[in-house]
């Protein structure tokens, strides 16, 4: 009677006795007594005693005697856009040095002619390509700081100065572009523009040299695209007139601004990193700034 006892336990339908009675190890002895006190007993198509598979890969689940289900394990989930749009960052280096190469000697776009323009932005598509799409919503912070504009396809028709002197502004003053900047401050939205340019001046009076700050308010109004809001700009003298005090530049009243002098614009981001940016304007402008 020990024995039936013994073989009512294993028959069990709790699932400790269960996995226990179908264990491989136990599986030969088990079922030969099983079959001698209980002949009705249908036996397994695995016996004659085989070796069964319990590979570590499949989860086994036996819920009766002869029952068994093999359950693979899912597949990995696809990755997402994001994940499947990286590039090598090898490749990517590449490319921005491709980029900064065909800019460089260019003098910020105001020597550049038409195969320069046509090589800064194919070399400017390959590296936007690369880079993915920018979400301003998580990478916000990488646009803080000071950033130094190294090249604009607006400054190749030369209606400003630089190395090649373009027509005088107001038909009276030649001006002279020097360095251009972009401050960005990204908790109080402050987006100002700033501008190193050089007035000239009859003989013998020396070039004066100021620097213009446009103040702007930014927002973003899309995944990458930023709305900056003009509000003034302040002169500041410097070289040898530098002690004189910056003065406020009247604003033109919105009722005489032209059409296209709105006070406010918009750009896309197109690439985005720790040092270099790429943007364009809402007139088509590629602009390529670096970090200052």
């Amino acid at each position: 009677m020990g024995s039936l006892t013994h073989f009512s336990a294993l028959l069990s339908p709790t699932p400790s006795s269960s996995l226990s009675f179908l264990h491989p190890s136990n599986n030969h002895l088990n079922l030969q007594s099983l079959k001698a006190f209980h002949p009705q007993t249908q036996l397994p198509a695995t016996y004659p005693p085989q070796r069964w598979n319990l590979s570590k890969r499949n989860l086994i689940r036996r819920s009766t005697l002869g029952e068994a289900a093999v359950l693979e394990p899912p597949p990995p989930p696809p990755p997402t856009s994001s994940e499947s749009k990286k590039t090598d960052p090898e490749v990517v280096a590449s490319f921005k040095l491709k980029l900064l190469s065909a800019v460089s000697g260019l003098n910020r776009g105001l020597a550049a002619n038409e195969e320069d323009m046509k090589k800064a932005d194919d070399a400017a598509k390959e590296l936007e390509a690369a880079g993915g799409p920018v979400d301003l919503s998580v990478e916000l912070d990488k646009l803080q700081g000071r950033w130094k504009l190294i090249y604009s396809s607006a400054f190749s028709s030369r209606t400003l100065g630089g190395s090649r002197p373009g027509p005088p502004t107001g038909r009276l003053l030649p001006i002279t572009l020097g360095q251009v900047f972009q401050r960005i401050d990204i908790l109080s939205k402050d987006f100002d523009n700033i501008v190193e340019l050089q007035l000239g001046t009859p003989w013998p009076i020396p070039p004066v040299e100021v620097t213009a700050t446009l103040a702007h308010k930014f927002e973003l109004i899309g995944p990458a695209k930023v709305k900056i809001i003009f509000e003034k700009t302040t002169v500041k003298t410097t070289g040898n007139l530098s002690q004189l005090p910056p003065f406020e530049v009247p604003r033109i009243p919105d009722s005489l601004r032209p059409p296209s002098n709105t006070g406010s614009g918009e750009f896309e981001v197109t690439y985005l990193d720790s040092d270099t940016r790429i943007t364009r304007g809402d007139r088509s402008e590629l602009r390529v700034f670096v970090i200052s």
